[in-house]
C-alpha cells in the first residue's frame, strides 16, 4: 500500500500539521505545484485538513472527491486515517 508521508522539514516549512498547511499542501497535490499532481494525495490532506476546522479544505475536497474512483477515493480515506491515528 502506498503512504503518502511528508518529511517533517516539509512540514515545518508548510507552518506545522494546522488545518490550513494542511490545505495547502492538499492544494499543491491537486495542481501538480511543484510535484506530479496527485489526487488521492489531495484529498488525503485536503480531508485531515477539514477534520481539522478548513471549511475552505472541505470544498476542494469535494471537488477533488468528484474526480476519483471509488477505489482512489478509499484508498484517500484509508491514507488520512492512518495519518490521524499517527499524529
Amino acid at each position: 500500500m502506498a503512504r503518502f508521508e511528508i518529511p517533517a522539514s516539509e512540514m515545518a516549512m508548510m507552518g506545522g500539521n494546522s488545518a490550513d498547511a494542511l490545505c495547502e499542501l492538499g492544494v499543491i497535490y491537486a495542481t501538480g505545484r511543484g510535484c506530479e499532481a496527485d489526487l488521492v494525495a489531495a484529498h488525503k490532506w485536503l480531508n485531515i485538513a477539514a477534520i481539522k476546522g478548513s471549511d475552505r479544505a472541505a470544498e476542494f475536497r469535494a471537488d477533488v472527491a468528484a474526480s476519483l474512483t471509488k477505489m482512489e477515493l478509499a484508498t484517500a480515506l484509508r491514507a488520512a486515517r492512518e495519518w490521524m491515528t499517527t499524529h
